[in-house]
């Protein structure tokens, strides 16, 4: 078995087809045909079939995939690893992170990381843990830094809790309840809510419960943090934010901190990476640059 035909299952499930695989690896369609079923015959079983939708795997070559990503992934690290500990500094890095790493963390650190790092190409994904947890096992992402996973992960991935962190309850500039300071105030306001992994409305409403207020009301749930800007930006909703956000230059003035003296706390934020494998020398310094920016915590708070 050739690490070449494992490159070569990878990239026809990557691409979806012969034709474009074959493009993407600048190799002729025919050499990429043998090269998949020379690897058939040796393994005794096939791995894709035809359909209208073109290559799909079987169900043998959904396992073989998952070991096969693993591998390419690996390979290159290693071989991106050699070269910035040589002194070349090229390569990859695939960072998953959350709307709070994405505002109050990565701003500042990355000037500072194309500088040290400037021919590592760097691919930013923003979401959250469960959405990212297989890419993380697979290795194509080499880590996430963002809130803590409501359930821990399984077995073969390394968290590490970074700092404790807080909400604050954010809406545009001008709006009716921009100097609200308490929540009984905002009890008659439309909320929207980013998309986490778990109820983020029942957590909201758990927090109203407590202070005896009936609860919000939820008029919008977003995906992303740009959905959450356009939201409040240009509607009357409030919504409860990581409070870096109230920090993110490019909202100076569009967005403004509604100053409530009840405490909202938010998820940790950890890091989160493959337990048996070091992050590269590139990944290690855009991660150290983020701890840089981090707020300094002496006790662990819980969530909302």
């Amino acid at each position: 078995m050739k690490l070449s035909q494992l490159r070569d299952v990878v990239a026809i499930v990557e691409f979806g087809s012969l034709r474009a695989a074959a493009r993407n690896l600048d190799i002729a369609q025919p050499l990429l045909t043998r090269s998949v079923r020379a690897l058939e015959r040796q393994l005794g079983t096939p791995l894709f079939e035809r359909d209208a939708r073109g290559m799909v795997l079987t169900a043998a070559g959904v396992r073989f995939h998952r070991r096969a990503s693993v591998i390419i992934q690996e390979a290159r690290r290693a071989q991106e690893e050699l070269a910035q500990l040589g002194g070349a500094g090229t390569g990859t890095v695939v960072a998953g992170l959350s709307i709070m790493p994405h505002m109050g963390l990565l701003p500042k650190a990355l000037p500072a990381y194309r500088r040290q790092f400037p021919n590592v190409r760097l691919q930013l994904i923003e979401g959250l843990f469960p959405a990212l947890e297989n890419r993380l096992r697979e290795g194509s992402i080499d880590f996430y830094m963002g809130a803590s996973p409501q359930f821990p992960s399984a077995p073969g991935l390394s968290m590490r809790r970074l700092f404790a962190n807080q909400r604050a309850v954010f809406c545009r500039g001008g709006h009716a309840l921009a100097q609200a300071t308490s929540l009984a105030e905002l009890a008659s306001a439309e909320w929207a809510t980013p998309s986490i992994d778990y109820d983020t409305s029942a957590d909201l409403g758990r927090l109203f419960a407590q202070h005896a207020l009936p609860p919000p009301v939820i008029a919008l749930q977003a995906g992303s943090a740009l959905s959450v800007m356009v939201a409040l930006a240009q509607t009357d909703l409030i919504a409860a934010l990581p409070m870096q956000w109230g920090h993110f230059e490019p909202m100076s003035g569009r967005l403004v901190t509604i100053p409530i003296r009840e405490v909202l706390r938010a998820p940790d934020i950890v890091l989160i990476s493959r337990a048996d494998l070091p992050l590269t020398p590139a990944a290690e310094h855009l991660v150290d640059l983020m701890l840089r920016e981090a707020p300094q915590d002496a006790d662990e708070p819980g969530r909302l």
